[in-house]
Order: C-alpha cells, then sequence, then structure tokens
C-alpha cells in the first residue's frame, strides 16, 4: 500500500509508535523525520502531531503514566510506612505496566535512548521531574525536607538501577521484584 490511509485507520497512534521505533533503530533518531514515521505507518504526519509533540516524545509518551503510579502508589502506602518504604510501593506499583508483554519494546527503547546523547538528557530530566513528583507525594504525606528530596532520590535511583536490569537481562524477571531487591541492596550498601 503506498500513500497516507484514511484518517479512520484504527491505532493510529501504535502503529505510529512501532514505525518510530523501527526506524530508529534502522536509520537512528536523529536520521528519521517525523514524514518518514508517518509515512511508515501509512499515515499523515497531521495524524502524527494529533498523537505525539515532536519525535521524541513517541519514546517518553508513558512519562505521565508513570508518574501517576508512583505517586498513587505512595499515597496507597500504609500511613506508617518509613519514606523510602513508601517510595518503594510506589516503584513497585510500577510493575503492572512493566510486565512480559512490554519488555520487548523496552529494550529497544531503551537501546535507542542510550544510542543518542540528547535522548539521554530527556531521559535525565524525566528522572528529575519523577523525583520532585516523588517527593512531593511524600510532602503529602507529612514528610519534612530533606528527607523526602533524599528519599525521593533515593527512589529514582532505585528505578533506574532495576529498569537498567530488567531490560538488560537475558532472561524476563518480574520488575516489581527487581525494584525490591535494589532497594534491600540500597539498603544494605548504606548501612554498610
Amino acid at each position: 500500500m503506498s500513500g497516507p490511509m484514511a484518517r479512520w485507520q484504527p491505532d493510529a497512534r501504535n502503529r505510529l509508535a512501532a514505525a518510530a521505533l523501527d526506524l530508529y533503530e534502522e536509520r537512528g533518531f536523529e536520521g528519521t523525520t517525523v514524514a518518514e514515521i508517518a509515512e511508515r505507518a501509512g499515515l499523515t504526519k497531521r495524524t502524527f502531531f494529533r498523537h505525539f509533540a515532536d519525535k521524541r516524545e513517541v519514546l517518553f509518551s508513558g512519562t505521565d503514566e508513570l508518574e501517576r503510579l508512583i505517586v498513587d502508589g505512595i499515597a496507597a502506602a500504609p500511613a506508617t510506612e518509613a519514606p523510602l518504604d513508601a517510595v518503594v510501593a510506589g516503584l513497585a506499583a510500577t510493575a503492572e505496566v512493566f510486565d512480559a508483554e512490554r519488555l520487548p519494546y523496552a529494550r529497544r527503547r531503551a537501546a535507542i535512548v542510550d544510542a543518542n546523547p540528547d535522548l539521554r538528557e530527556r531521559e535525565l530530566i524525566k528522572m528529575e521531574r519523577l523525583s520532585t513528583s516523588i517527593a512531593a507525594a511524600l510532602g503529602e504525606r507529612g514528610v519534612a525536607e530533606p528527607a523526602a528530596s533524599l528519599a525521593a532520590r533515593a527512589g529514582v535511583t532505585i528505578f533506574h538501577v532495576a529498569f537498567g536490569q530488567w531490560v538488560g537481562g537475558e532472561e524476563q524477571r518480574d520488575f516489581g521484584a527487581l525494584i525490591e531487591r535494589t532497594a534491600r541492596e540500597l539498603r544494605a550498601v548504606a548501612l554498610a
């Protein structure tokens, strides 16, 4: 099929995301245009921009959902939980989206981000935003500064290390279990 498909075609967002990943792997992120992504997906540039602000957003569009899951998980943690324990509970809540079905996509995405300095910078900005949201969620629980910021930054580190192990391993591993194990390792290092 050549040329764009009609706008009513189903699942445009996922088709655009799949086309973008394929092109980023084939040509590199910098070597890929929005027009090429839309064409590969059989859609128009206009349709692309209905779903994504720019070509980076294809890789970062789940940030709001991730943040919501973590913040909601922190809020749902028992009031008696220590700040870091509440953060770990929030991080573990992300296991519902970081499952075996998402792992192939996550591995591809991680490789594309790792290969591009601008995308790595964007990932750091995303983690900084997440840290701010976690600290605010802890503040809502009555955790004062600097404890809220320290627990938030420790939580982002736990998430980053666990995510790297999840996408980097040969076998499929439970993301929630990786969060818990990484938190235990951080506590062991801090107390050593």
